[in-house]
């Protein structure tokens, strides 16, 4: 049996487990895009199926909707990628989820350093800022990113 190329968002909704509003989101965030018929009714590309898999997945791993759109966009429109796009697609996806890993490794270290000593030790902790100095490197927690351009001597 052949599928016609087109769904309805109904029809999408079955395949993927969402529902109709959580594939509405998805649209407005350029994840997919529907085309409409004559009546105005949304319809998708049966390559959609995958694009929203692929994001729900992705988001599973900690991905934001715009990192996942804007990887996402870099796909062809109109039609289903080819195996190639999809692969340089997950070449991205790995390079970074091999970052986030090294910086969870980097945190579960410092974690187990810092609660293993017992005492929250201010001379031994690899996340003490005393004063705040480590502000001048910019925002955010800056050691736990394994940023350690800045260390504390006082």
């Amino acid at each position: 049996m052949q599928h016609s190329d087109v769904m309805t968002i109904g029809e999408l909704a079955d395949r993927t487990g969402l529902t109709t509003s959580a594939i509405r989101f998805y649209e407005t965030k350029g994840i997919v895009t529907a085309s409409r018929n004559s009546g105005g009714q949304r319809r998708f590309m049966r390559a959609d199926i995958r694009r929203l898999s692929f994001a729900l997945v992705a988001q599973e791993f900690g991905f934001t909707i715009k990192e996942i759109s804007d990887q996402l966009g870099t796909l062809p429109p109109g039609r289903a990628p080819n195996k190639a796009e999809w692969q340089r697609l997950s070449q991205q996806f790995k390079v970074h989820l091999n970052e986030r890993i090294a910086r969870m490794e980097n945190l579960r270290a410092q974690l187990e350093g810092c609660m293993g000593c017992g005492c929250l030790s201010l001379d031994k902790c690899e996340l003490y800022n005393a004063g705040d100095a480590a502000s001048s490197y910019g925002r955010g927690p800056r050691f736990i990113y394994g940023d350690k351009s800045f260390k504390d001597e006082s």
